[in-house]
């Protein structure tokens, strides 16, 4: 058996081998005349063939009637079949009619592939082929970009087919199929720089281009099949060039005049206004369109993600200029622009959402903006009414309009203003020294001295249901204050970050602060209204009046804990620090209840007061928020929390009761009043027996529910 295998294997090489020295013998005698240098047809055509590159080439196993098919007598007649390429490439064959090539009849595969004869393995359309069609933008893709990069030796450099596709089954551009059309060009494009290996291999800056394209208003418009933007309307078919290059649409000098292609007046617009001058005049700072509305990520204004929306505008795009330092020592701009716009009402009721309050653009124009000091601005002294009347009808008119950029903290302001400023610059650090020095060397004193809690079984009423419930919506409503009110002020801070997640859709921040002030306003009514129709809890309000004892137990207070005394201090029903905290709320209530009003009811507050009026109301409703924050921390919370003889937390707040102990040692007169009420008990027992009446002090004998 292995001799018949072996018999068979010399056979069929003998076979081959008579069959290639036949083919050669016979592709010789084609040779004898093609293979002669610059032999040509009658026609005068070349039709010389070079032996050597023909063996060479992916066809150099072929002979020649394996093409030339018709051949059968020598000299062959003088026209022969053209060349049958489909007998091998069936399915590039079957694609050509269909595609744009396909009007050029049966010579189409030579006429991009070259000489079949000459054609290496592996070959793809010979380099200068297109150009012989399409000579000016192959001159354009040589000189761009792409064209540079292939110059170079870059193997991933796009050549015609990699963004029109094989030429087999390429189609014209006009086609909906086509790669390069509108709709697909995103597409194509994402080949290469959708892939961030690519783009890092080619030191390409720019992140995820196309995704960001896909997003915008242009890409969206294209889909939906309008004639909007796609990627070569802004960075050109075959001459792309880079951004830095000064013929490229995208150069920073170009971008207006690009962009004006689709939004004639809104460039001609931007051309006329300072941004526009300036960048004419070759100040590369000055912005162009792109640096306001972004690059590949453009979207519509009304789109929360814009960065020209309303509720942006001001504080993302503007201030990305106008707050840079070095920015404004360059050009002498001014630096309080910015900081003075976020910290006025129009400012605050921005960073709360706001989509109707106004920003920098409402004031001073989108594209048209220029010096406040050109008639044409919206802003010059004699506009200035306009301007602010579309929003506050009869500024000007009825009331004065005052400087337009005031800081609350610094910068030139109303002497009303700045007096407010100064007094709250005094009163803040000597009230939260004051605490700290306070709360400070007393809790040292009861951590040196070791004084222990007085707590026994006993408990004493000290804040009955009415009490409680008005200091619930307290507790409710201040926390959320504090925190919506800061996070309106500094939006960009980790701890609003949370708040802010809810704006896309509502002004969050500012709907809740409202609402809890809402509350706050109501308890504290509410307490009023229930002091007024309750003889015996009135008592309470006399109580809670300063009296000159209240000044000598603070003295006392201060010598027994820094050891000048042994005798630690007696208090009556309330003591100083309650009376200070009770009537400090009070009236930090009705301040921030006041200037809040003016504040929300803004263009009540324009149309019956001068505008200084509302940045009084600013800085008075800022300044008393920081006070009365740190207040609660510093002076509250150590009441009721970390001193020592109430720690972990003082819950009359819960179920109005405190160990009678506490008051027996340190309120002893009050102590005595409650018992003889009946209002000192037992867990569970029945209360403690009344004291005779005519022991007490008059002004304990009848102790409201409350102390």
């Amino acid at each position: 058996m292995r001799a018949l295998w072996m018999a068979a294997l010399v056979l069929t090489v003998l076979l081959l081998a008579l069959g290639a020295a036949a083919g050669e013998k016979e592709d010789q005698a084609c040779l004898d005349c093609h293979g002669q240098a610059g032999m040509k047809s009658g026609g005068g055509k070349n039709i010389s063939v070079d032996p050597a590159k023909r063996r060479a080439s992916v066809h150099g196993i072929l002979a020649c009637r394996d093409c030339h098919t018709a051949l059968r007598e020598y000299p062959h007649p003088a026209k022969i079949p053209r060349v049958k390429c489909v007998a091998c490439h069936a399915e590039q064959g079957s694609d050509v009619p269909n595609s744009v090539h396909g009007a050029l009849g049966g010579q189409a595969c030579q006429s991009c592939h070259g000489d079949v004869h000459e054609l290496p393995p592996g070959a793809k359309t010979a380099p200068g082929k297109c150009a012989e069609c399409h000579a000016q933008e192959v001159r354009e893709l040589q000189e761009s970009a792409h064209g540079r990069a292939a110059k170079s030796g870059d193997p991933e450099a796009p050549g015609c087919a990699s963004c029109h596709g094989a030429a087999h089954r390429m189609v014209a551009s006009s086609a909906a199929d086509a790669p390069v059309a509108k709709k697909n060009l995103p597409d194509t494009c994402a080949t290469c720089h959708s892939h961030k290996e690519f783009l890092a291999r080619h030191q390409i800056p720019f992140a995820h281009p196309v995704e960001a394209y896909r997003q915008s208003v242009h890409a969206r418009a294209v889909q939906s099949g309008k004639n909007a933007a796609s990627c070569s309307d802004c960075h050109g078919s075959h001459g792309i060039a880079g951004g830095r290059e000064a013929r490229a649409p995208i150069n920073h000098w170009n971008v207006a005049a690009t962009c004006g292609r689709c939004h004639s007046a809104i460039a001609k617009s931007y051309l006329e206004s300072i941004h526009g001058q300036a960048m004419r005049a070759g100040v590369r700072d000055a912005p162009v369109c792109t640096d306001c509305h972004g690059e590949h990520n453009i979207l519509s204004p009304l789109e929360a993600g814009s960065r020209v929306n309303a509720a942006r505008v001001s504080m993302d795009t503007c201030a990305r200029c106008h707050s840079d330092e070095r920015l404004a020592e360059r050009y002498s701009l001014a630096k309080d622009r910015v900081p003075s716009y976020a910290d006025s009402f129009h400012g605050l009721a921005m960073r709360q959402g706001s989509q109707t309050v106004a920003n920098c653009s409402s004031c001073h124009g989108v594209h048209d903006i220029f010096r406040s000091s050109d008639p044409r601005s919206t802003v010059h002294p004699a506009n200035l009414a306009k301007t602010c009347g579309h929003c506050h009808a009869g500024a000007g008119e009825k009331f004065a309009i005052g400087p337009v950029h005031v800081q609350t903290g610094s910068g030139p302001a109303h002497p009303v203003v700045q007096w407010i400023r100064w007094t709250y610059w005094v009163l803040i650090p000597l009230a939260l020294g004051f605490m700290v020095a306070h709360n400070g060397v007393d809790l040292l004193s009861k951590l040196v001295r070791r004084r222990p809690r007085h707590e026994g079984p006993q408990q004493a009423l000290r804040m009955n249901f009415y009490f409680r419930a008005a200091h619930w919506g307290v507790m409710l409503s201040f926390p959320t204050l504090v925190l919506t009110g800061f996070a309106l002020k500094y939006p960009g801070k980790w701890w609003a970050q949370p708040l802010l997640l809810w704006e896309s859709h509502v002004a969050f921040r500012g709907t809740l602060h409202r609402l809890a002030a809402v509350v706050l306003v109501a308890a504290t009514l509410y307490h009023c209204v229930h002091l007024a129709v309750n003889r015996r809890d009135r008592a309470f309000l006399k109580a809670m009046l300063p009296r000159f004892r209240d000044f000598t137990d603070l003295v006392d207070v201060f010598r027994y804990n820094c050891g000048r005394t042994a005798e630690e201090p007696k208090f009556a029903k309330f003591n100083y620090a309650e009376k200070i905290e009770y009537w400090a709320f009070l009236w930090g209530t009705a301040v921030m209840t006041f200037s809040g009003l003016l504040l929300w009811f803004n263009s009540f507050t324009l149309r019956y007061f001068p505008k200084w009026v509302l940045d009084a109301a600013t800085a008075v409703h800022f300044y008393e928020a920081l006070l009365a924050t740190f207040s609660i921390l510093l002076w509250h919370f150590y009441m009721v929390i970390f001193d020592p003889v109430v720690y972990p937390m003082d819950l009359a707040w819960l179920h109005g009761k405190v160990p009678a102990e506490h008051y027996r040692h340190a309120r002893p007169d009050y102590y005595r009043a409650l018992a003889a009420a009946g209002l000192v008990r037992e867990p569970s027992g029945p209360a403690e027996p009344p004291a005779p009446a005519e022991a007490e002090p008059e002004e304990v004998k009848n102790p409201p529910e409350q102390g």
